[in-house]
């Protein structure tokens, strides 16, 4: 399981209770495009295996925004990261886990979705989020983005909002933002926007493969394998680039550098938010380089929305993923890091504060359903 660190609600004891045997964690404390040095890496692992599990897998180490822009002081961010490989090597290490979605690292418009059964869970709404892009954000330019139809609708949903669903839909669009437990203003989100606007997907790519080209030897060389998160949503948000959504994105990146360090943190979640993205197809070609798996499942509407499902019950065939996942893990010889996304908020978390997604409950009772998937597949495939 995901652990935020010593401020997590969710404590060390409460995951090995749930029976894991790692946690997936990062230096959160680190400032983004510091070096992480080893004293602090060696400081939270010892704390993690204190508590009698592992650490192996980091999830993430950031990749500065001027990194992502190939602007300011990105040649010394990206040494630093270099040097930040080198120090979790040495530290016993083994996966790092890094996005290259610019400014935010997800995007929902209501991570506190209230199910049927009295559940929360996060969600995506089309309508709501064209309405903050109109009304809230008014990023310039942005009518062109949307229909005449969707700009109609968004305003009559926006007007039956009241003050305070305003802010809170102008709250839960920025959770993603890093730091957003700091009240963000449009005017500070309106010129983060700015400083991409000369950069389009194309050129958004050819920064990613330099910065690959830099630090992926260096990975190669001490043990450490890359792991890249696909965009969360897989489609373009508020005027922004996005280049690891499809199978195609996948494709360009492990061909950018032919190296087996350079792989992928396969999110079911993410990917299978698009309807034309077929998972077990991208499994299958790329299975070589899937260097962590997050299960997640999703239900995606017609109108554009999707909610997070329960793990075995959404768009995904979670069976046939773990089936696949089995399947490379035994033509690979080894093992693969995995770990249930997300859970919905549920008994006792309601009434907790915790990182949407990730408090214990909805995530432990992920983790039983796909160990009961994993084990049943494995007797069958043995027999």
């Amino acid at each position: 399981m995901r652990w935020y660190g010593p401020s997590d609600t969710v404590k060390l004891s409460d995951i090995r209770q749930a029976g894991c045997s790692e946690v997936v964690t990062a230096l959160h404390q680190i400032p983004i495009g510091d070096v992480w040095p080893v004293a602090e890496i060696m400081a939270r692992k010892e704390l993690i295996e204190k508590a009698g599990m592992k650490w192996t897998v980091i999830e993430s180490l950031p990749v500065h925004e001027d990194i992502k822009k190939r602007s300011g002081n990105y040649q010394l961010y990206i040494d630093n990261y270099k040097e930040s490989l080198r120090n979790v090597a040495s530290c016993g290490l083994k996966v790092v886990t890094y996005n290259f979605m610019p400014i935010l690292d997800w995007l929902r418009t209501d991570p506190f979705h209230v199910l049927p059964t009295g559940a929360r869970t996060l969600k995506f709404e089309r309508l709501a989020y064209v309405a903050f892009e109109l009304f809230l954000l008014k990023r310039p330019g942005v009518e062109k983005d949307f229909t005449s139809e969707e700009s109609a609708e968004a305003e009559k949903y926006f007007r039956s909002l009241s003050e305070a669903e305003k802010d809170q839909l102008f709250k839960n669009m920025l959770l993603g933002l890093p730091g957003s437990d700091i009240p963000f203003t449009p005017k500070e989100v309106l010129k983060a926007l700015r400083e991409y606007g000369d950069i389009n997907a194309k050129q958004l790519k050819e920064n990613l493969f330099r910065f690959l080209k830099e630090v992926v030897p260096v990975a190669e060389e001490v043990g450490v394998r890359m792991a890249i998160h696909p965009d969360d949503p897989p489609y373009p948000v508020l005027g922004l680039p996005r280049i690891v959504s499809t199978h195609q994105d996948i494709k360009d990146i492990i061909n950018a550098v032919n190296l087996s360090a350079n792989g992928i943190c396969f999110c079911t979640g993410s990917f299978g938010a698009r309807e034309d993205n077929d998972l077990l197809g991208m499994m299958r070609e790329f299975g070589d380089r899937i260097h962590f798996l997050h299960l997640r499942n999703t239900k995606r509407f017609p109108n554009g929305d999707f909610v997070e499902a329960d793990h075995l019950n959404g768009d995904t065939d979670m069976v046939a993923i773990v089936k696949e996942a089995l399947s490379i893990m035994d033509r690979r010889g080894e093992s693969i890091p995995m770990r249930p996304d997300h859970g919905h908020q549920m008994l006792d978390d309601l009434d907790k504060r915790a990182y949407p997604g990730y408090t214990a409950i909805g995530r432990l009772k992920g983790l039983a359903e796909l160990r009961g998937v994993e084990s049943a597949l494995g007797q069958l495939i043995n027999h």
